[in-house]
């Protein structure tokens, strides 16, 4: 059983930075990828971005291309999201998820999820 705790979440003025977190642990980290997915408040969940569990392969939505930076640490057991040049359409609830799949997009393939951090960026 994997737990995952996600930190870092805050507000923020549109076109700042913020850079979140994700602390696995109950299992082996590296066996897992990893993605982020958002939601805000009445709108569907949303794909931000996944990294493979070795960390040599990326995908991300075209929405955060260029904005934002997954990346991840092995030895500490923590995943990352770096967002730069945030903008209002990024609040949301921020989530990190990880599946013993191949790398997805579809929130229903990773196994284990954590409760969120909340993101709002002000304009």
């Amino acid at each position: 059983q994997v737990q995952l705790v996600e930190s870092g979440g805050g507000l923020v003025q549109a076109g700042g930075s913020l850079r979140l977190s994700c602390a696995a642990s109950g299992g082996t980290f590296s066996n897992y990828g990893m993605g982020w997915f958002r939601q805000a408040p009445g709108k569907e969940r949303e794909f931000v971005a996944a990294i493979s569990g070795g960390g040599g392969r990326t995908d991300y939505a075209d929405s955060v291309k260029g904005r934002f930076t997954i990346s991840r640490d092995n030895a500490k057991n923590t995943l990352y999201l770096q967002m730069n040049s945030l903008k209002p359409e990024d609040t949301a609830v921020y989530r990190c998820a990880a599946t013993d799949k191949p790398l997805s997009r579809w929130y229903l393939l990773y196994n284990y999820r954590g409760r969120g951090t909340q993101v709002t960026v002000s304009s």
